[in-house]
């Protein structure tokens, strides 16, 4: 492991490790009839909607249905995908919105090591941008933590971008440590951000 250590933040009030669980969603396992509404809620998180942006963004959307439903279809033993449903209320009795999705799936360790083991990678974490800061993502970290659990893997592994704060903060407090910084020749010539592996090993 590499001898660095993840920042801490002055947003950090709950302890390392902590997951306060949101409760105006419920988390669930993603079904086929979830693939149009994940599709939209990936492709306005991950793409922007700015500039020429605008008029490739539907077949952006297209592309990121058909992974998504080809994951659904053929999902395999470790894999799955949540989302955080919001049910309907009574003043507003529309049908649940998906405001939030996450996957998880089991990837081997390095193939540098002489004896390969596994651990579960986290994916594709997003939350709608009006629901953000409710405890949603949380929650959805919990239901992954759950889910490794039952399949007997306790270390989490996910991706951050360096410049990504908020995410950053989010981890922290869900008790995520730095595990390296993985340099790339490309992101320092364009000058975008370095991204961190982060780490989390669940207790017995």
């Amino acid at each position: 492991m590499d001898s660095l250590s993840f920042p801490a933040s002055d947003d950090c009030s709950q302890p390392p490790g902590s997951l306060q669980p949101a409760t105006s969603v419920v988390v669930r396992l993603a079904e086929a009839r979830d693939v149009k509404e994940l599709a939209q809620l990936l492709t306005l998180s991950f793409y922007s909607s700015e500039g020429m942006m605008q008029w490739l963004l539907p077949l952006i959307g297209m592309g990121i249905a058909e992974d998504v439903r080809s994951r659904l279809r053929s999902p395999g033993p470790h894999y799955a995908c949540f989302v955080a449903v919001q049910p309907a209320s009574l003043g507003h009795p529309a049908a649940p919105e998906i405001v939030g999705t996450i996957e998880m799936t089991v990837r081997p360790d390095s193939p540098w090591q002489f004896r390969q083991g596994q651990h579960v990678y986290l994916s594709n974490v997003a939350v709608r941008e009006d629901q953000r800061r409710r405890g949603i993502a949380q929650q959805m970290l919990a239901a992954c933590e759950q889910k490794a659990l039952e399949w007997g893997f306790r270390d989490l592994y996910l991706h951050v971008l360096e410049n990504n704060q908020r995410a950053r903060r989010l981890y922290f407090r869900a008790g995520y440590r730095l595990r390296r910084v993985e340099f790339s020749i490309t992101a320092l010539l364009l000058g975008r951000p370095q991204r961190y592996l982060l780490h989390k090993r669940l207790p017995n």
